[in-house]
């Protein structure tokens, strides 16, 4: 039990305070993440509308996430992390009111596309300001534990979610919007006084930053290439928010406080267990061992559900979800922080979280098309041959990438040589 606790520590040792206090902010805004799970059946059960407009609905919602994560990146790059994530947090928490009373499809349609918009240019910024107080040796941690935080309020979201629901959809809603401004709240408080919230000086990163590495993302062949492959895994991943409960509603006849619970399930594994095997295996083994392995896990979770129809089953697939979530999530971010620098930083955040928002529209319309022609069978027969794939293709792509980077700390080492000498 001691050496447990003594690798907790270890685990969690030597991160910054404002890496600590902006996974409190994720903490409580993810505690409210009550709309985005139920949404799919909020639309089906409780508005009538049919399972291929749902598919929409989910699909208007991913593309305000794409513009989102656009914008939040560009606005990052221009006027810093701290006054995005400030009026993402505190004006998309006011949306869910309105959202509330949204029943027409065309104005529901409209407000969720709004809604996500406003609540996705968070992620940019979010994961720039994290680079920015993080120690470099520690950068993946400060992911981790950013991801952990969202996960730990992730387990409570959907669980009190699933209990709200029985009672109301309204009080989700209310739920979700209060969490986002009480975060809001929080954030400003604490962060408001912290040193770099603006973008550096355009002069300054002139001779800071090599003129060849300020690149533009859009115009790096093997980071597009990765951003693909990030986009694959999401379509994936986001089943779990899509059609999962679709499938456990109508296969498994699952009530609302049940369904919150496999997908609380999903949080806390993350919390219990990323931050400890980030620390054991991530510096020991590859990035593109890791991510392709967390791949197969997501493929195996998903075939899997075609093998036995039992309840443990269920269980058994979202542990190993879980899992894959671990392996690849917090490299894909490293990965993206180590090709960037502090001019394009925010550019280069925002394509990589562009690629889970693009997730967030093909996602829905793939898997409820799949599921309304076919079955939710094919479904997961398809999800597991693409796992493979992606896995193949995140192998090739990463292992390029991170030769270039060796090269590049290759000639910085030689030229630091060449200095000290002269």
């Amino acid at each position: 039990m001691k050496r447990i606790l003594l690798l907790y520590r270890n685990a969690f040792g030597g991160l910054s305070k404002p890496a600590w206090m902006m996974s409190v902010v994720m903490l409580i805004n993810r505690s409210g993440s009550m709309v985005t799970p139920f949404l799919s059946l909020y639309v089906t059960d409780m508005l009538g509308y049919s399972l291929r407009e749902a598919g929409i609905i989910l699909s208007i919602y991913g593309m305000g996430s794409v513009c989102g994560s656009f914008l939040g990146g560009w606005l990052t790059d221009r006027i810093g992390h701290f006054k995005v994530q400030f009026v993402s947090l505190t004006l998309g928490g006011s949306l869910y009111f309105l959202l509330l009373n949204l029943r027409q499809f065309e104005y529901l349609a409209a407000g969720v596309f709004i809604l996500s918009l406003v609540n996705d240019c968070l992620r940019p910024a979010n994961s720039a300001s994290i680079a920015h107080y993080a120690k470099p040796e520690n950068m993946t941690r400060a992911f981790s534990l950013n991801r952990m935080a969202i996960n730990l309020g992730f387990s409570v979201g959907p669980a009190v979610g699933g209990l709200l629901a029985a009672l109301s959809y309204r009080w989700l809603f209310v739920a979700d919007g209060l969490t986002c401004i009480a975060a809001g709240i929080f954030f400003f408080l604490y962060f408001r006084n912290q040193q770099g919230h603006r973008p550096p000086p355009k002069q300054q990163a002139t001779l800071t930053v090599p003129a060849a590495a300020v690149r533009s993302p859009y115009r790096d062949g093997y980071f597009l290439l990765f951003v693909l492959l990030c986009c694959s895994y999401a379509v994936m991943f986001f089943q779990l928010f899509s059609t999962m409960p679709l499938y456990w509603r109508r296969e498994y006849d699952l009530p609302e406080s049940q369904i919150g619970l496999l997908m609380a399930l999903n949080g806390m594994i993350v919390f219990l267990l990323e931050m400890v095997l980030v620390y054991l295996i991530g510096e020991r083994i590859k990035k593109q061992v890791l991510i392709a392995t967390g791949l197969l896990f997501l493929g195996v979770s998903f075939v899997l559900l075609n093998m036995t129809q039992h309840l443990s089953v269920l269980y058994f697939s979202m542990l190993l979800l879980s899992i894959s979530e671990i392996f690849a999530m917090p490299f894909m971010a490293t990965i993206t922080v180590e090709r960037s620098n502090t001019v394009n930083r925010g550019a280069y955040m925002g394509l990589y979280t562009i690629s889970y928002a693009a997730a967030h529209v093909i996602a829905p319309f793939v898997g409820t098309t799949i599921i309304s022609v076919y079955s939710f069978a094919t479904l997961w027969w398809a999800t597991g041959i693409l796992a493979v794939l992606t896995a193949a293709g995140f192998y090739w792509v990463v292992q390029k990438i991170e030769g270039q980077r060796r090269q590049l700390q290759q000639i910085d080492e030689t030229d630091n040589m060449e200095l000290t000498t002269a």
